[in-house]
This record gives structure tokens, sequence and C-alpha cells, in this order.
């Protein structure tokens, strides 16, 4: 397995969104006009590489408790704005999470996502899971792909659409779909609908359709063998990327490979390596890890 994280150089690329500096348990990022100021658990060490940077702070968001806080500062009521990034046009609001429906630590992923789309020489049809605001989906569809799009979430759905239609996306092929994301997998195999490649962004907790508890430590090694069996007719890529404490690149190869048989693992590359920001003022930031494995 081998690791690969983004560059600084890839990191400027982004035309309407960067990470600026992190530290102290924070981060600051620009998002088109807004600077914003969040809370970001991995970026204990070190401190800010730029304190005089986080005074230009628009909004600031402070944790209330598991899952809901409040924004605070000149534009903490802000209406819903847009930014392009990588040829896409995003929606994005100052959430009761604190995210604004934007990770750029994945902006990596859709790029080669693009590239996997380009390359494989014909039409690829593409099962996104965990969805969210939809940047896999456009980069996929945008390069040809058809995407079936799955969240649980109606509201996360109807954003992601509408990303859609602002990255002149409206007429792609993409199919929308609110279902929880393992029994939507559940039903395609019984009956037999098969992709050429799955990516997934799983949480590392949530709920089930009968609102049980759902663990990532727990679920995860089904799931992937799930969506290995989605693609065993013809499968050009495999991607999964988490932002769970504990879920390294090492141990997300591993589940990885182990969804797939000796002789299929043997067919591609497997790759692992942190989701990584690097910011404009040379600080490290990471937010995860993938596992992808593509067909030689």
């Amino acid at each position: 397995m081998s690791a690969l994280a983004p560059s600084a150089s890839e990191i400027r690329r982004l035309q309407g969104a960067r990470l600026l500096d992190s530290g102290d348990g924070r981060r600051l990022d620009r998002f088109g006009p807004l600077v914003l100021d969040r809370p970001a658990p991995s970026a204990a060490e070190p401190p800010r590489a730029d304190p005089g940077a986080w005074a230009a702070a628009d909004a600031r968001y402070d944790r209330a408790g598991p899952g809901s806080g409040a924004w605070t500062g000149d534009a903490a009521s802000t209406e819903p704005w847009q930014v392009r990034v990588e040829g896409l046009t995003f929606e994005l609001r100052l959430t009761d999470t604190g995210q604004v429906g934007l990770f750029l630590e994945q902006v990596p992923m859709w790029r080669w996502l693009r590239r996997r789309s380009t390359e494989a020489g014909r039409p690829l049809d593409v099962l996104n899971l965990f969805a969210h605001s939809g940047g896999s989906t456009l980069a996929a569809a945008s390069a040809g792909a058809s995407v079936v799009h799955v969240d649980g979430s109606r509201g996360a759905v109807g954003w992601a659409r509408r990303n859609a239609a602002l990255s002149g996306l409206t007429e792609a092929p993409i199919r929308w779909i609110v279902e929880d994301a393992e029994t939507f997998v559940r039903r395609e195999l019984a009956r037999g609908h098969r992709y050429d490649g799955v990516v997934l962004d799983p949480p590392s907790f949530g709920h089930g359709p009968n609102r049980e508890q759902w663990r990532l430590a727990d679920r995860l090694p089904d799931l992937l063998r799930s969506c290995a069996a989605l693609t065993s007719a013809r499968r050009a890529f495999l991607l999964v990327t988490t932002h769970t404490p504990g879920f390294g690149p090492d141990r997300l190869g591993r589940d990885l490979a182990g969804s797939l048989s000796p002789d299929e693992l043997a067919l591609g590359r497997l790759e692992s390596g942190p989701l990584d920001l690097v910011a404009s003022s040379g600080a490290r930031l990471s937010l995860g890890a993938f596992a992808r494995w593509t067909a030689r």
C-alpha cells in the first residue's frame, strides 16, 4: 500500500476555498468571501503557524455538545453562498454542526474519480453511498459516469441536487436516492443490479432504518464485502474514505483488501493514505484516511 497525500501545490489549485491555518484544536478556512474559524480536534499540535490570520475570521463556531453548537461573529447569520472548486459550484451554508457542505480533503479523491471515469474506455456506472452534498457524485458525473447518489437525509440529497444544478449537471445521468445506504445495497444485490465502481464515506456513528445504533467499526467489513459483490462482474474501482479516529490508512487498507479474494486483489492496485490538507501557512491538518482499489 502506498500513502498518497495532497501536496501544497495541489491545495493551491483550489479556486474558491482553502485552508489558511490550523492549530490549538482549530482550523481557519477561506470559503469564497468568508473566513471561518472552526474546531478541529486533530489540530492539537503544533500551535498555529500564522496567529495573525485568525483575526480576519468572519464567523466562529463553538460546540455546545455532541453534534450541536453555534456560530458567532459578523457573518454568523449569513445566507447561503456559492464557491467554485475544481470546475464545480457548491452552495455553502453555516450549519448547526459546524460544517458548510464542502470537504476540501476530498478534492484529491474527486480528481482521482475523474481520471478513473475518463480513462476507463467505457461509460461507468458508479454508486455513491453516504453521498452528502455530492462532491464525488458531481466529479464522476462531470467526467461522463452515470451515478446513483444515495444518502439517508432528504435535506442532504436536496442540497446535492442544487449543487448539480449550479454546476451545470442538471441533465447528467444521476439518480437521487433518499434511503439508508446498507438497505439500498442489500436491495441492489437482491435485484441483481451491478456497478463498475462504488464510493463510500460512512460516518463514525449513526442509526439504521429502525433507529438501531450504527458503528463504523462494527459494520464496515460487511459493508465493504457487499460493495465488492456489487462490482464483482465488471469492477473498475472501489473507494472508501473515513474521518473516524482509529481508522488510519493501514487499517482502512486492510479492511478493503479483506473484502476481495486474493485473485480479485491481484487484478488491481490497492492504495491507502491520509486525507490531509496543507494550509497556506504551511500547517498540515489530518482529517481522515482513504483506501482504494483500481483495476489494472
